[in-house]
């Protein structure tokens, strides 16, 4: 599948590393060497030197890849991620780092690294994780959740904005 490079948003390819720039940022990526990569009338092809198992797959992963190198630099993604609990909160740093209130004895601090920056609503309790990089963006959204996963029992937690939560019954108590 082709993909439609935006205006504004130029692409450098030199052998197998791509580099992706746009209003957003600049992205760079090194590719298989097997797969050749063309940049034509402002849409980029993908080809693949045989149908082997190995190379189809590598294909669709180059592809995806750069699609999302393209969205990113362009549009730029999100994670959004919902806390739940009475007294669980989180605050935005004047440096741009995260620090949360989890139930712990102790607060949490996330730094955002580099090309990653956080935004909270305090009002509905949501963290926006930004970034034009989809891969760290969602690693940073699953390393906030992994500080307190939502719990089956009472719902407590952190979640991802639209996450269904499994409950359980609990106890009955006879």
């Amino acid at each position: 599948m082709p993909i439609p490079v935006p205006e504004g948003v130029t692409v450098d390819i030199q052998g197998s590393r791509v580099t992706v720039r746009g209003p957003k940022g600049e992205l760079t990526r090194t590719f298989d060497p097997a797969m050749r990569i063309e940049l034509e009338d402002n849409v980029l092809r993908v080809f693949r030197p045989t149908d082997e198992r190995r190379h189809k797959a590598l294909h669709g992963l180059t592809r995806a890849l750069l699609a999302n190198m393209v969205t990113g630099v362009s549009e730029g993604f999100q994670k959004r991620l919902e806390i739940h609990g009475v007294g669980y909160r989180a605050d935005l740093q004047p440096d741009g780092s995260l620090v949360m209130h989890l139930g712990f004895s102790h607060s949490v601090h996330v730094r955002p690294p580099e090309g990653i920056t956080f935004e909270v609503d305090s009002r509905t309790r949501v963290i926006t994780v930004q970034g034009i990089d989809k891969e760290r963006v969602g690693q940073v959204a699953a390393e906030i959740r992994a500080w307190r996963p939502p719990e089956p029992y009472r719902g407590k937690g952190i979640r991802y904005v639209g996450e269904r939560v499994r409950r359980k019954a609990g106890k009955t108590g006879a």
